[in-house]
């Protein structure tokens, strides 16, 4: 019996040593199981009135002018849940389960079904919860989330009438500059967000995919070629949140979650184009160009900062998230050498710390619009398990597993 036991012993500390994938891949399916399954766990289908407090399952019947509310921050009509619908799409491939899956159409029905009473509410009250829904007057409106949406690619008529209005809108109406770069009438007229990047190079680029649409996929590429054009920093290796384009300047910040985003578009373009793409190349420079720039910036304990070259300004979790995603993905995608899987491991050794009990997200920053001053950057608070950070972190956790699995079974 002691042979026996010394043997199962053997056994095991030849698997966790010999095998050094193993409990890397066990460590991190599980905590990013944990992440997914509180975002689950945590979703109602169910709607409020602000003033009376009754929950309804159902709108129908009820007034206009009702003042309701998703009673869930998971099935709101925002763009950071678009990158977790994204996110669990991911994870579903990754893990081969589909109630991941399952949850995204859930969440979508469950806005979609209640389309006409949002249309009608929003004649009455352009303000009300679900007015950006109807509204589509910028890329924050429906880019991500129209992003997720391809990934069904079925008969769903409200969904493809969703996209085509979408297309319609990035293509027709969202203002550009001269050379086609898209941009926003604020702060300034014409100014350039790193932000819009992700906001529009995925769903042009996946819409252009799926629809044989050739000119879909080359709009998404003049934007990364244009966006590093105008937002890169060749001192730094980094990326400003925008462009000015009366001054012909920069701001000031090299703000981590627009870099993010950033790197994030880049990496979901190139997700979409074939092996012989003649820009491939140069995209794949593009994106390497920036995984080495920030890398330079990487803290001790593996995440980044808010201000990524200001030592004094805090760690980041969502922007960190970004990164090590995009990193992992260019690995596992076989564009960059798998020495390059350090920086991803770092980052994920890091991030998973961040990680509560519950499966809830630490210091995250919460929304943050463009000033022209580093304190409003430095300033800007942390929230546990705001939206911004859920769908980076499946992405990351996703390419992790598959980073960790492929080494396990090497």
């Amino acid at each position: 019996m002691i042979q026996a036991c010394r043997k199962l012993q053997v056994i095991f500390l030849l698997v966790m040593t010999g095998f050094p994938g193993f409990a890397q891949l066990k460590e991190t399916t599980e905590i990013t199981r944990r992440v997914a399954n509180y975002i689950v766990k945590n979703t109602s289908y169910r709607f409020i009135d602000v003033k009376t407090k009754v929950d309804y399952t159902s709108l129908e019947g009820l007034a206009e002018n009702a003042d309701v509310k998703a009673q869930s921050i998971y099935n709101k009509w925002e763009y950071s849940n678009g990158v977790m619908a994204i996110g669990m799409m991911e994870l579903t491939k990754t893990l081969n389960d589909s109630d991941y899956h399952h949850y995204v159409r859930k969440n979508f029905e469950f806005v979609f079904n209640h389309l006409s009473f949002f249309e009608k509410q929003y004649l009455v009250n352009p303000k009300t919860e679900f007015y950006n829904l109807i509204r589509m007057n910028r890329l924050d409106d429906m880019g991500a989330l129209s992003a997720a949406l391809t990934r069904f690619n079925d008969n769903n008529t409200l969904f493809s009438s969703y996209l085509n209005k979408s297309i319609n809108y990035i293509t027709k109406t969202q203002l550009r500059l001269r050379d086609g770069t898209l941009c926003r009438p604020e702060p300034r007229s014409m100014t350039l967000w790193a932000d819009d990047l992700y906001m529009s190079v995925p769903f042009l680029s996946s819409y252009g995919k799926i629809n044989n649409a050739r000119k879909y996929t080359d709009d998404a590429i003049r934007q990364v070629l244009n966006f590093n054009k105008y937002l890169f920093n060749a001192a730094t290796g980094l990326y400003y949140h925008n462009w000015y384009s009366a001054e012909q300047s920069n701001g000031v910040a090299h703000w981590l979650r627009c870099n993010g985003w950033i790197a994030m578009a880049q990496v979901e373009l190139l997700s979409q184009l074939d092996s012989t793409h003649p820009k491939r190349i140069e995209l794949i420079g593009l994106l390497q160009r920036q995984i080495i720039g920030f890398a330079r910036f990487q803290d001790t304990t593996g995440l980044w900062r808010q201000l990524i070259d200001k030592p004094d300004s805090y760690l980041e979790t969502s922007g960190s998230a970004m990164f090590i995603y995009t990193v992992a993905k260019a690995v596992n995608e076989g564009w960059l050498p798998t020495s390059y899987l350090a920086i991803a491991e770092d980052g994920w050794k890091g991030l998973m710390k961040k990680v509560t009990t519950e499966g809830q997200l630490m210091d995250v920053c919460i929304g943050t619009g463009m000033r022209e001053n580093l304190k409003f950057y430095y300033d800007r608070p942390t929230k546990l398990n705001d939206i911004h950070g859920a769908g980076a972190f499946l992405l990351a956790g996703s390419e992790m597993i598959k980073a960790y699995r492929r080494r396990s079974n090497n």
